[in-house]
């Protein structure tokens, strides 16, 4: 199924789209993913094996993508659900979302790797969905710059203005109160540009 630039997707066309794409649908707009870099996924691998780690005694839950997220506006059916996403990563602590077909309603915890292809889709649309859904920390990690933006829900659902940190640095989960994260472990040893 080529995706057009004017149509409308829901949940159904999510479902019934070609197995060898990867895509996200937000509000019914439908976006095509690229595949992760070597780099991007040597984060992913160290972000997951920490914060696993961290959960393994715990009651919440850790996903990785491709991990489908439905986010359902009122009551409708899931076929008609016109939101759905794939986290790089993503705590969930209210086991009652989870089905087979994924989480359907906000996690508690979603981590973005950022890549120059969906750094700005990343960073605006998916900041933007995750705040209005309750997600209650959004972090976005860039690889490239060895930075992170770190987002926590404040009054109002909204989100504060975001913590930045660099490589050098330890962060906090806001979500817990003793899991600190070393971004020079995440990160590994700067790599040399080709």
């Amino acid at each position: 199924m080529a995706l057009q630039k004017d149509s409308h997707y829901t949940y159904a066309d999510y479902l019934n789209g070609p197995e060898d794409e990867r895509w996200e649908i937000i509000d019914g707009r439908a976006y095509a993913m690229v595949p992760p870099s070597p780099t991007h996924q040597a984060v992913l691998r160290q972000l997951t094996l920490k914060i696993g780690n961290y959960l393994e005694d715990k009651t919440c839950e850790l996903y990785f993508a491709p991990f489908a997220v439905r986010f359902p506006e009122k009551n409708e059916r899931d076929e008609d659900i016109t939101t759905v996403v794939e986290p790089d990563l993503l705590v969930i602590c209210d086991n009652s979302k989870i089905d087979e077909k994924g989480l359907k309603g906000a996690p508690d915890f979603i981590i973005e790797i950022l890549s120059p292809s969906t750094a700005g889709y990343d960073m605006i649309q998916k900041r933007r969905l995750y705040e209005r859904h309750g997600v209650r920390e959004y972090w976005l990690v860039d690889p490239t710059n060895r930075t992170v933006m770190v987002y926590a829900l404040k009054e109002k659902n909204k989100y504060g203005e975001p913590e930045i940190y660099g490589s050098e640095d330890e962060i906090k989960v806001h979500l817990f109160d003793d899991l600190v994260l070393n971004m020079k472990e995440v990160f590994g040893p700067a790599r040399k540009e080709p």
